[in-house]
């Protein structure tokens, strides 16, 4: 990495009783997210590591060395690296193009948010330790990257959440409402690439019960959503993480500041039931 972000501007500094939020600083504490990724992901979740994850016992990957690791540390536990107790990758425009890349091209065309003239930011890799999941952790998590964005100039978000299993047919309710009520406008809308396509339009929208199908989205598409969210066009079966995947999209111009002006504007600490923690 460059020079530690301490010795820096730090994009992302928040404080809320024994918990801080910042931009990982060094490999220690970047390993150390990848270590909770790995418990999350292959322990709890049953993702299929690869050899050399398996023997390191941490999540990583290619992208990892040119992203930003955003990281909650709890004080009580330990200091740096022995107190991460959540993670979210985040990976803007820039590092992409450093990288060749973003994570996400392998699973839906994203041109139309590539095109986007203005700061784009790509987030992944989100995990919180099962002890820490709670309103007020989540909260900070969402400032962090409200902060993050203000800081960077940051217009459009975007990344893949993802349903358990890989039957899409599970979540034909889900994924229909998805379709039929939060499709992103096709100025912005990623699409599933052809040879993974899966069709979101299961089920009309008059069979469908809104109230139950949202409620019964992963928290992180919810969360997408309460702030003005969209997602792709499509589905895809990610057979790695056993997951059925869709993308997901903030347009910062078209949710009116909600996001930005709440967690910027606001202590970390409240609670509000629009939030995407809820």
């Amino acid at each position: 990495m460059n020079a530690p972000l301490a010795e820096q501007q730090r994009p992302v500094h928040v404080q809320l009783a024994s918990l801080e939020l910042r931009v990982a600083e060094n490999a220690a504490e970047i390993e150390a997210a990848q270590a909770l990724r790995y418990r999350i992901f292959y322990e709890e979740l049953n993702a299929r590591p690869t050899p050399e994850m398996s023997a390191l016992r941490r999540d990583f990957d290619s992208f990892d060395p040119y992203c930003d690791h955003l990281v909650i540390i709890d004080r009580d536990k330990g200091e740096g690296a022995a107190g991460i107790i959540a993670t979210y990758r985040l990976m803007r425009r820039e590092q992409a193009s450093r990288r060749g890349q973003f994570y996400s091209i392998d699973e839906f065309d994203i041109a139309p948010l590539v095109n986007y003239r203005g700061g784009i930011l790509e987030l992944g890799r989100s995990c919180v330790d099962p002890a820490y999941r709670t309103k007020a952790a989540m909260q900070l998590m969402w400032k962090g990257i409200a902060d993050y964005i203000l800081h960077y100039k940051i217009g459009v978000l975007f990344g893949c959440a993802s349903f358990p299993g890989t039957d899409p047919a599970e979540h034909r309710m889900a994924l229909s409402y998805l379709y039929h009520r939060h499709l992103a406008p096709v100025e912005y809308r990623p699409r599933a690439l052809p040879e993974r396509y899966v069709s979101m339009d299961m089920v009309p929208i008059g069979e469908i019960n809104e109230k139950r199908a949202f409620m019964s989205l992963p928290p992180l598409i919810k969360g997408y959503l309460r702030l003005g969210g969209f997602v792709g066009d499509g589905a895809v079966i990610d057979p790695q993480f056993g997951t059925v995947d869709v993308s997901v999209i903030v347009v910062h111009d078209l949710i009116a500041d909600k996001y930005t002006k709440h967690y910027h504007d606001h202590s970390a600490g409240k609670t509000d039931a629009s939030s995407p923690a809820a």
